[in-house]
């Protein structure tokens, strides 16, 4: 199941600059998977190490948040990848 991901601006170093890719996988977590084997690290910037979202990503699934890394990718799904932006 091929999935469009738009990637931030923040995490394009690791995609080569590339603002969006396509990944395969069945659920959220397969996909973020199939991009770390394709891109390495890309996957810890967004899961931490106790296998959640990082408090400074959000993670949408065709326009509806999520933070399950088991939830469903249907097929032509498009993953938007949000990274907050802080300043001081």
């Amino acid at each position: 199941m091929s999935v469009t991901v738009s990637v931030p601006t923040q995490l394009r170093s690791y995609t080569g600059g590339q603002a969006q890719v396509s990944a395969q996988g069945g659920t959220l977590d397969g996909v973020l998977l199939d991009l770390d084997g394709r891109f390495p690290g890309f996957r810890f910037r967004i899961i931490d190490e106790q296998n959640r979202v990082r408090r400074h990503i959000v993670l949408f699934v065709d326009g509806e948040r999520e933070d399950d890394l088991g939830a469903a990718m249907a097929p032509g799904a498009e993953l938007f990848i949000i990274g907050a932006l802080s300043g001081g």
